[in-house]
């Protein structure tokens, strides 16, 4: 276990669940429990057993499926009802029954809330705080508090919110944390407030803030440097509405910016692949621009940027990519000037020290193609071709098209097939395949494979993984140009290659072509 002197508490399967569009099944949530613990988290929220049966099944099963190294689970739920025993409330057994060693109470510290939502006194909300915390903390159980509210209910009131803080912690709490529940607050008031709460009540004192305002992780390091020593947050920023703060965000600020220590040793190294393993099982694609964990975090794409790089990578990088388990990338588009293409050579293995004639013409190269619509920041495989070529270290090419006839028939009974014939030269042979597919492109694919086959028969490894088509608008204005990006993979690695052309089979064939020949001669598969 890590030094409890501060906490890192994830609540993506409880509160992150409540994103739009996340829907977890136990095995998911088993899932993700077992991420967050190789992580080094130090405490997991589970969700409402009682309250929601998939969540006390998760902790059901976890009692004999989740070995947790680092984190503890924590059961999450409501304070006893009001006007009754809380030896009597259902809810509350619940959380007992669950047999987490940890439990998050939530509580109401808004007196608005109490009176209108809860409609029962404030007396009364202070006594089911304090029984509620006295009866688990009876049984064994660790408390923190969740104070709902409680920024928006201490600008109304700045004294009620203190007093249920003080109520828990007579009743044996450990951590009262202080909720930006409607995420309405900024930094500069957040630290205001934190300070105060701290120097009232001099108890431990944890936050939770929403992103409504887009400052969930500001506000979170603002607490922190305010004196909070518990930190609430959700995988990504998943959860209701905009989403909660961001746990990855969140540790990156703490460890890198604040010096502190809060991950086991080696473990933040992990935190894309982690990232993106819970994205995954979220089935939401993530975020290219998300901090520190997004693949363009790292990314630069002005030739200014490249410039600098080239001299120094930290003149424009905030840290090494390689602290958060990250990489660097160098984005060649119509902005590239010369140190752009020779750092992007580099990260591609293709040498071009000493060879400026080369990078002339690649950066007038890459010029004039993205002006007519070409776009390599995201193909990459294309580009390498490119530089290849330039070089002369492309080799000869290992086909040559001579034509391709592609045909669309709808049948009488409904059924669209296309058929598509390639003629092509490979190894001094001519070759003329045809084959059939669901769409134009698919049987354009096919066909071009079953002619190489003959040849290199390593590529009947090849897969279509993904196909883009994107229209652009003409910039002579006489009509549309289509891009095309296609992602090849081997079942090893995957590659992308583009093609434009105002036909989107003339543009899907350049893709083609660009995708096989980079997997013939440069290893791909």
């Amino acid at each position: 276990m890590l030094d409890d002197s501060f906490h890192v508490y994830d609540t993506t399967l409880r509160d992150g669940a409540q994103a739009e569009g996340i829907s977890y099944s136990v095995s998911d949530k088993l899932a993700v429990a077992r991420l967050l613990d190789e992580l080094g988290v130090g405490f997991i929220e589970g969700g409402w057993p009682g309250a929601m049966p998939k969540d006390t099944e998760f902790f059901a099963r976890a009692r004999t499926e989740l070995d947790l190294r680092h984190a503890q689970l924590v059961a999450f739920g409501a304070t006893r009802k009001a006007g009754i025993a809380v030896e009597q409330d259902a809810q509350v057994r619940a959380l007992l029954d669950s047999q987490a060693p940890v439990v998050c109470l939530v509580a109401k510290s808004d007196v608005r809330h109490v009176t209108e939502a809860l409609r029962t006194t404030l007396e009364e909300n202070l006594a089911m705080v304090a029984d509620t915390v006295r009866f688990l903390a009876g049984e064994g159980r660790r408390i923190f508090l969740d104070c709902e509210h409680f920024f928006d209910g201490y600008a109304a009131d700045p004294d009620y919110g203190v007093r249920v803080l003080e109520a828990a912690f007579a009743a044996g709490a450990d951590v009262g944390v202080l909720c930006d529940t409607n995420g309405g607050m900024l930094p500069l008031g957040m630290h205001e407030v934190v300070s105060q709460v701290s120097r009232r009540t001099g108890v431990r004192l944890g936050i939770h803030c929403q992103n409504d305002t887009g400052c969930a992780v500001a506000n979170t390091l603002a607490a922190v440097q305010a004196g909070v020593t518990h930190v609430q947050c959700t995988a990504n920023g998943y959860g209701e509405r905009v989403g909660n703060a961001d746990l990855f965000a969140v540790l990156g600020g703490l460890v890198t910016k604040l010096d502190r220590d809060v991950l086991p040793a080696g473990r933040l190294t992990e935190m894309v692949r982690v990232s993106h393993a819970i994205a995954e099982i979220a089935n939401i694609a993530p975020d290219t621009r998300q901090a520190y964990v997004g693949a363009s975090a790292f990314a630069h794409k002005a030739g200014l940027h490249a410039s600098a790089i080239k001299v120094r990578p930290e003149l424009y990088n905030h840290l090494d990519p390689a602290v958060v388990g990250n990489d660097m990338r160098i984005l060649v588009t119509e902005m590239a000037g010369r140190a752009s293409v020779e750092l992007k050579g580099r990260e591609l293995g293709v040498d071009l020290a000493g060879r400026p004639d080369v990078v002339g013409r690649v950066v007038s190269r890459v010029k004039e193609l993205e002006a007519a619509g070409w776009s390599f920041e995201a193909a990459d495989a294309s580009f390498e071709l490119m530089l290849r070529d330039e070089l002369g270290s492309g080799g000869e090419r290992p086909f040559r098209l001579e034509s391709y006839r592609v045909l669309v028939e709808r049948r009488p009974d409904g059924e669209v097939v296309s058929e598509a014939t390639v003629k092509l030269h490979a190894k001094d042979e001519r070759i003329i395949a045809t084959a059939e597919g669901n769409g134009p492109v698919n049987a354009l694919d096919r066909a071009l494979r079953q002619a190489l086959e003959q040849m290199y028969p390593e590529l009947a490894m090849l897969q279509l993984v993904d196909y883009k088509v994107r229209i652009l608008a003409s910039s002579h204005g006489t009509g549309a140009v289509t891009r095309v990006l296609i992602d090849t993979g081997n079942g090893r690695r995957e590659w992308t290659t583009v093609g434009v052309h105002a036909n989107v089979v003339e543009a899907s064939w350049l893709a083609l072509d660009d995708a096989v020949r980079y997997g013939l001669l440069s290893g791909g598969l």
